[in-house]
């Protein structure tokens, strides 16, 4: 089999980007064939239509797109195939439903005029306009051969919102484990924390540091016995954005909570790295809040890559309710709290230290969601599906 990926990959600093990779490796491993005709895609979709249109797709079995993170261009070239070749066959992983993109490129005239007068008017012209993209949405998802999500919740808000009555049109395959060696917990005498992911506004790192330092304020005897380590990408794009330096308040923020001496910093890891870093940690912390503009266009069902790595290297999650993460922990591997809900947040950090069983509990229990879903085992279940999806083209 010979199938077209549509995908960002590295060095492209985006969580799709390194599915993508995975994603790739594993299904060659699977002896199919991966070609990525059309990299670093554009948003503009005449550039797109423009690419699509200089490649050969003689040859090809199946083109498969990862939708998600923002991007438009794997959106606009799965759209031109299909108005070009309509019986190839087709599929997606839509890595952020409900939705498949929920935006588009620009505003209809005349609501564009909107998108150069200050806040809230764009916002309000895209809220305004938001049907149309809906309908474009749709009218792909309805077109396609398959489409895939990571989790249950995905899947079942999907459906529903690109309103898929195919038999079997959406599957659930879950996020793919890296094989990682099991390493014990470390020492319990101090219990250390990780936030791993970009850094940038928006992940509740803030609420992190809040309930930190709220912790330690219930219990002063836990200074000293608990560590929190910020860990991840730092790109200036993310870090250093039009909101001014992120990275330098959140140092700012740390020293007016007298919390300097609890936090760890590191930034920029190798891929390879990953895995020390994280079994050096006891649990992964995913404070995220759910985007309030995102939430005036539907909801978000995704899951985290950081939740695969977790698994993957046999540790627990403390997270918020947001996306589809009360699902991704209901294998015992961890627990949720409200977004947002810093003494609650607080209070599960005060747990692990009253109660160092859990650590081993959900440590073990991550370690069996990793085996169970590991990349081989992923691979396995893609290929079924792009060779159904072939036949039934």
């Amino acid at each position: 089999m010979r199938i077209a990926l549509l995908a960002p990959l590295p060095p492209e600093q985006i969580g799709i980007a390194d599915y993508a990779a995975a994603f790739k490796t594993a299904l060659e491993e699977q002896e199919i064939e991966v070609i990525t005709p059309l990299p670093a895609l554009e948003h503009d979709p005449e550039a797109v239509r423009r690419r699509v249109g200089a490649i050969d797709w003689q040859g090809v079995d199946l083109v498969h797109a990862e939708l998600g993170g923002g991007r438009l261009g794997e959106f606009h070239a799965l759209s031109e195939l299909r108005c070009c070749f309509p019986r190839l066959p087709l599929t997606a992983t839509v890595h952020d439903p409900e939705r498949l993109v929920w935006r588009s490129h620009r505003l209809p005239w005349p609501f564009r005029i909107a998108e150069s007068l200050p806040k809230p008017f764009p916002q309000i012209a895209t809220v305004f306009c938001d049907p149309l993209t809906l309908r474009n949405e749709r009218r792909l998802a309805q077109s396609l051969n398959r489409l895939v999500t990571l989790t249950r919740a995905g899947a079942e808000s999907l459906q529903k919102r690109m309103k898929l009555h195919a038999p079997g049109q959406v599957s659930v395959i879950y996020h793919g484990n890296r094989d990682i060696p099991d390493q014990p917990l470390p020492a319990l005498d101090t219990i250390r924390l990780l936030y791993f992911g970009f850094i940038y506004r928006g992940k509740g790192i803030e609420d992190l540091l809040d309930a930190l330092d709220l912790s330690f304020r219930r219990n002063p005897a836990l200074r000293g016995k608990m560590r929190l380590t910020l860990a991840g990408g730092s790109a200036p794009k993310m870090a250093f954005g039009s909101s001014g330096n992120y990275l330098g308040e959140l140092h700012a923020r740390i020293e007016s909570l007298n919390l300097t001496e609890a936090i760890d910093w590191r930034l920029d890891l190798p891929e390879t790295a990953i895995p020390e870093l994280i079994q050096a940690h006891h649990v992964v912390l995913l404070p995220y809040r759910e985007s309030k503009k995102l939430a005036l266009l539907g909801a978000m069902r995704s899951t985290s890559g950081v939740l695969s790595w977790a698994c993957a290297c046999g540790r627990g999650v403390i997270c918020s309710d947001a996306r589809a993460f009360a699902e991704e922990v209901s294998n015992g591997n961890g627990i949720v709290y409200p977004q947002g809900d810093i003494e609650a947040l607080s209070l599960r950090m005060l747990g692990l230290s009253e109660n160092t069983r859990l650590i081993h509990h959900w440590a073990q229990r991550a370690y069996e969601t990793g085996r169970e879903r590991g990349w081989s085992n992923t691979a396995v279940k893609f290929r079924k599906l792009f060779e159904n999806a072939c036949q039934g083209a």
